[in-house]
C-alpha cells in the first residue's frame, strides 16, 4: 500500500509540472483564432451549445440526475484507483459509441454530442467522487467537481488559477459563498466551449465525422480521467 502511495505521489508530481506553466504565444494565437470561428458559426450551434452548459449547470448545483446511492467504504486507496479506472473505460466506451453515432449523423444530429457528452462527462466525475469517498451530497464537493471539469478543459491561463484554488481547496473552500448559484457559471461556459469546440466541429463533417467523433470523446474522457484521478490526489495524498 506504501509502495502504491509513493508511486500515485510521483505521478501526481510529474502531472502536475505539465498542468502549471505560463500561458504561450501559441496559447494567446489559439485563443485569437477561437473568438473568430465563434463569430461565424450558425445560431443553431450557439443555441445549443448554450442551453445544453445551462441545462448540465443545473443539474450538477442540484445534484439529483448524478448522485449515486453506491457508497465506497473501507476500501484501499489502490483499490479505490483501480475502481476508477475501470469505471473510466466504461464511460469511454460510453462516450466513443455516442460520438462515433452522432458523428455519422452530419452537422444537426452531431450537435447532439454536446449535451449527451456533457452528461458523461459529469456522471463519470460524480462516480469517481464517490469511490474517492466524498460526499457528493455536499454542494461544496459538487463545486469541486466543476473545479476538476474546468481543470481538464480550459484555456492555460485559467487552468493556473483554477489549480491554485484546488491545490488550497480545504482553505479555499471555506471562502466558497453559502449559494451555489453564484458560481461563475459565464466563465465555465466560455472556457469550455473554447477548449472544444474546434474539434467537435470536425466530428460534424461527412465522411470522417464518425471516427473523429469516435477519437475525440475518447481523449476527452483520457484527459478528465487523468485530471479528476490527480486532484483527488492532492487532497488525500497530503
Amino acid at each position: 500500500m506504501k509502495h502504491y502511495k509513493d508511486h500515485a505521489r510521483a505521478e501526481l508530481k510529474h502531472w502536475k509540472s505539465k498542468v502549471i506553466k505560463k500561458p504561450s504565444v501559441i496559447d494567446k494565437l489559439t485563443k485569437g483564432s477561437q473568438k473568430k470561428i465563434n463569430s461565424i458559426l450558425p445560431e443553431k450551434y450557439h443555441t445549443i451549445m448554450t442551453e445544453a452548459i445551462k441545462n448540465i449547470s443545473k443539474a450538477v448545483i442540484s445534484g439529483s440526475e448524478f448522485i449515486t446511492k453506491k457508497t465506497y467504504s473501507d476500501m484501499s486507496f489502490y483499490d479505490r484507483e483501480e475502481l476508477v479506472r475501470k469505471k473510466l473505460e466504461t464511460y469511454k466506451t460510453t462516450a466513443m459509441i455516442e460520438g462515433a453515432g452522432t458523428g455519422a449523423g452530419g452537422f444537426l444530429v452531431g450537435l447532439a454530442d454536446f449535451p449527451l457528452l456533457l452528461s458523461i462527462k459529469f456522471k463519470f466525475l460524480f462516480d469517481v467522487a464517490s469511490v474517492y469517498g466524498f460526499d457528493v451530497k455536499d454542494y461544496k464537493e459538487r463545486l469541486f467537481i466543476l473545479h476538476v471539469f474546468q481543470l481538464a478543459f480550459s484555456s492555460q491561463e485559467h487552468i493556473n488559477k483554477i489549480f491554485s484554488e484546488i491545490e488550497n481547496w480545504d482553505s479555499y473552500s471555506e471562502t466558497l459563498p453559502e449559494d451555489i448559484n453564484k458560481f461563475d457559471w459565464q466563465t465555465f461556459q466560455q472556457e469550455y466551449r473554447d477548449y472544444i469546440d474546434l474539434a467537435k466541429l470536425l466530428q460534424m463533417l461527412p465522411a470522417i465525422g464518425a471516427f473523429v467523433g469516435a477519437y475525440v470523446n475518447s481523449k476527452l474522457l483520457d484527459k478528465l480521467g487523468e485530471t479528476a484521478m490527480n486532484c483527488y490526489r492532492m487532497r488525500l495524498l497530503k
